[in-house]
């Protein structure tokens, strides 16, 4: 019966992760108060039809925990990929989306060790596939990496 439920929970942890990643964009836009954000995509995007796609339903508890650990811990976050990113490079230089993704993935680096690394580091590769190409999907990859391989050691 476990194994049966496995496959569910990780499409509702993969649904969380993308969902988060967007709650973290929407908020850095519009500076939309936490708590608002929150129960918006409560009640109208986690397992929602928009425009005619019916997204998978997804893990409430642990896209709070991303969101609210994102946002709690950011600048410790923020620093962690700063310590990464090349020479000249600032987070103000990454895309909007590539911040949300590297924050949130290395949000469960540092707070989520209930999560495997690799799984960790597969699952926000994925969700960069949903915005960009393998080029910068491999960035997110060699990050995330570097900072597991300081943070997890």
């Amino acid at each position: 019966m476990k194994d049966a439920m496995k496959p569910t929970k990780s499409k509702s942890r993969s649904a969380a992760r993308l969902a988060a990643v967007q709650a973290l964009y929407q908020q850095e836009m519009e500076s939309t108060p936490l708590p608002l954000l929150l129960h918006e995509f409560h009640q109208h995007r986690l397992g929602a039809t928009i425009e005619d796609v019916t997204y998978h339903p997804a893990e409430q508890a642990f896209f709070d925990d991303v969101v609210k650990g994102v946002d709690a811990r950011r600048d410790e976050i923020d620093q962690h990929i700063i310590d990464r990113l090349a020479k000249g490079w600032s987070m103000e230089r990454l895309d909007k989306p590539m911040r949300q993704i590297l924050r949130a993935g290395t949000y469960e680096l540092l707070a989520r060790a209930d999560v495997p690394t690799a799984s960790v580091i597969s699952e926000y590769v994925d969700v960069a596939h949903a915005f960009y190409d393998k080029r910068e999907a491999g960035f997110v990859n060699g990050l995330l990496d570097g900072i597991a391989k300081s943070v997890r050691s």
